[in-house]
């Protein structure tokens, strides 16, 4: 009989221990881990010989076009003027709803957590663009504005809820026993914005303007490509598909993501940098 129950907790033993590290497990979830540098090389090769081959099971420069004929095209293209004057055109009409979005996105986060009265006055508003296509938002805004300044107010549409909504909800967020010691001492408004208000808003904004400059990009140029305006990577794209220069359609298109994730992680980066310099504490004086 004692035998008969060593030899049960044994096996018992025997089965938790295997069960601790991962034995009988049928589908195991593994901690995701970043992509090696060769892996994404390879697969970026395994799509390009794909695209090859479908352009030459086509056999058409109408339909499709190969990735060699796109890289020709697409370095003649970078050795003009024009090329560089669109894509500089482009960036700074972005850029410029982008920043104005974002400053009124943060003031209007600021008044709507602060103001019932302005919350309740902005939630249709923002409900309103947040569920309107953008393509409807281009076509109604071409009957107001001109071709030049749509992109810059499609891209301020795109940016202005998303940071609105971001901000208010980071000064909600705030430690409220924060807020109660910061009363009972009497604190000022601004140390109170540095110290409570300021932690808490950062990790909303940060991804906030991070999340909202990929949909500026994409809606900025959709808004060129419908007004048409002299000059713009839209403009360009557009003219590429009236005269059927498939080789240019995938010139500028390529050119559209490479300079969009470009920017992406241009201000991810420096948003972080900024981050970790506020992060990093004083050096101490040390009296000689």
């Amino acid at each position: 009989m004692h035998d008969k129950r060593k030899n049960r907790e044994t096996a018992l033993s025997g089965r938790t221990d295997s069960r601790k590290k991962g034995a009988g497990v049928a589908f195991a979830v593994h901690k995701e881990k970043k992509a090696s540098p060769i892996g994404v090389l390879l697969s970026v090769l395994f799509w390009l010989a794909v695209w090859e081959i479908a352009a030459r099971a086509l056999n058409s420069s109408l339909l499709l076009v190969s990735p060699v004929t796109v890289l020709r095209r697409l370095a003649q293209l970078m050795g003009t003027y024009a090329f560089w004057q669109n894509i500089g055109t482009s960036l700074i009409r972005i850029a410029k709803g982008y920043l104005l979005g974002a400053v009124c996105g943060i003031l209007c986060g600021i008044l709507s957590a602060f103001f019932p009265a302005a919350r309740t006055l902005l939630s249709p508003l923002l409900s309103v663009v947040k569920a309107t296509p953008v393509t409807s938002l281009v076509i109604l805004a071409l009957v107001w504005i001109k071709s030049y300044n749509l992109s810059i107010f499609i891209c301020f549409l795109m940016v202005f809820p998303i940071l609105t909504e971001s901000v208010r909800q980071g000064i909600v967020d705030a430690d409220r026993e924060l807020l109660e010691v910061a009363y009972v001492y009497r604190l000022s408004p601004g140390r109170k914005i540095r110290f409570i208000y300021l932690p808490s808003i950062r990790p909303h904004l940060i991804t906030a303007l991070s999340t909202s400059i990929g949909f500026a990009w994409k809606a900025g140029i959709a808004g060129e490509v419908f007004a048409r305006p002299k000059l713009g990577i839209g403009s360009r794209l557009f003219d590429s598909k009236v005269y059927l220069e498939t080789a240019d359609i995938f010139c500028w298109t390529l050119v559209i993501v490479l300079l969009s994730m470009i920017i992406e992680k241009g201000v991810l980066w420096l948003l972080q940098r900024s981050r970790k310099k506020e992060t990093v504490p004083p050096k101490e004086e040390t009296n000689v």
